[in-house]
């Protein structure tokens, strides 16, 4: 499309070229024996560059499903569960973290460098700790199985690392406004997340099953976790579609869960599943199933494009739980999506109030200040978003698109430059080269 062609799916050329194992001489193919099977395998990733992939797109992932949860007492205890069995798993010495996420929909997930996160909307469907451990347990199997390592390695994914942001909050404006829906249902999609094969989920269910076993916790866990996945899959709603695209479900797991604990884990079935435990640590967030299902429900009809029936059912949440930052971002989208733009702001407002150290909100505000033609706003809100949460270029190229609302148009085009070395794709790239061509900084 033009000159600007120094990176690739957002990232370096260098980094490009780590990646995906090429050099200047050519392509270098590796292997790597394999930390659980000891089988040598196609990997062509470091353990370095695993880590280097998950601190750089976890916390985007993370943002994107409205922030880390604000009960510290319940992040604490999921912490500890996962503290607990990293120990014992293949690979120990990885860095290991472990949150729940505000998201409502119903998923867990794992970066390659070992952030490992679950969603309120599971907390709310496990039954013990003995779940939970399973569900950190099979997550911590993809991670020493190396999962997305090995997808990644078979370039299946290659944007999963900074190009992925590229998607992960572009919400155009303007001129690019008719595809404002679009973009601002991909807040929280999941957009940087592995999708993993039958053979893959196999694996990672078996580990789970071990390391938990491994923790001190009875295998009956994996079978309830197993027993309520095969529910659900059999009955699928909105709320679990990315759980099982990402982690393919089918009767055999919970079966080989059940054959597995009753056989090869029988001697560990007197160990304890800690349901008054578990019960204790999640009470705050059980208050909160009422209107957490409001909010599941609002989304599927967000998805439908029903935008009136999700104001509703968004509004019901939010008497139940006033301060839910999650409801209040959605709400502000849903008005947003309504052209409802002074009620946008004022939900937005309200969400960064409940949580201002999450970067998301900012995000949207600034949407929203730009909507409303507060480009000095607009630019701030922005900043804050970057000084939160540094790395998304879509941040650079907002901050363009309120310079040029302030009509200071060489600040504009430098942002526009720079958002153009990382992303050279889709409407907010075509928009910054028209804008550059039309000021004659591209001839």
């Amino acid at each position: 499309m033009h000159r600007h062609r120094r990176s690739i799916n957002g990232l370096s050329r260098r980094e490009f070229l780590a990646m995906t194992g090429m050099a200047a001489t050519g392509l270098v193919m590796g292997c790597a024996t394999n930390p659980v099977t000891g089988r040598s395998q196609f990997m062509i990733m470091s353990e370095e560059q695993e880590i280097a992939v998950d601190r750089k797109s976890a916390p985007h992932q993370f943002s994107s499903d409205y922030g880390i949860v604000q009960d510290r007492s319940l992040e604490n205890y999921i912490q500890a569960t996962g503290k607990r069995m990293a120990p014992n798993t293949h690979r120990p010495q990885m860095p290991y973290n472990f949150h729940c996420v505000n998201a409502n929909y119903v998923n867990a997930y794992a970066f390659p460098g070992g952030s490992i996160a679950c969603t309120r909307g599971i907390l709310l469907d496990l039954e013990n700790e003995a779940e939970l451990g399973a569900l950190l347990g099979h997550e911590l199997g993809h991670v020493n199985a190396r999962h997305t390592a090995a997808i990644m390695s078979k370039a299946q994914v290659a944007n999963m690392a900074v190009g992925g942001l590229a998607i992960l909050t572009s919400v155009a404006v303007g001129s690019t406004a008719g595809n404002l829906a679009g973009q601002l249902g991909q807040l929280g999609s999941g957009a940087l997340l592995a999708s993993y094969s039958r053979d893959n989920e196999r694996q990672a269910d078996s580990l789970g099953m071990e390391y938990m076993a491994r923790s001190g916790y009875g295998p009956q866990g994996m079978v309830g976790l197993m027993e309520m996945l095969n529910n659900m899959n059999q009955h699928k709603t909105s709320s679990v579609e990315l759980l099982f695209a990402t982690h393919p479900m089918s009767a055999e797991r919970y079966r080989t869960a059940v054959k597995e604990a009753t056989n090869d884990y029988q001697r560990y079935n007197g160990q304890p599943l800690n349901r008054e435990r578990f019960m204790d640590n999640t009470a705050e967030l059980r208050k909160k199933r009422g209107a957490i299902k409001k909010m599941q429900d609002g989304e599927t009809a967000m998805g439908k494009e029903a935008y009136g029936q999700a104001e509703s059912l968004f509004k019901e949440a939010l008497a139940q739980t006033p301060d839910d930052y999650a409801g209040l971002l959605l709400m502000a989208k849903c008005q947003l999506m309504q052209k409802k733009n002074a009620e946008a702001e004022r939900y937005v407002e309200r969400a960064k109030q409940a949580y201002p150290e999450e970067a998301q909100g900012y995000h949207i505000s600034g949407i929203t200040k730009i909507r409303n033609k507060q480009y000095e706003a607009a630019y701030q809100d922005f900043s804050a978003y970057e000084k939160r949460l540094p790395g998304n270029p879509n941040t650079i190229f907002f901050q363009g698109l309120s310079l040029e609302g302030m009509e200071q148009v060489e600040q504009s085009a430098r942002a526009y430059n720079s958002y153009l070395q990382q992303v050279q794709q889709g409407n907010q790239a075509q928009y910054a080269y028209k804008r550059l061509k039309e000021w004659g900084y591209i001839k």
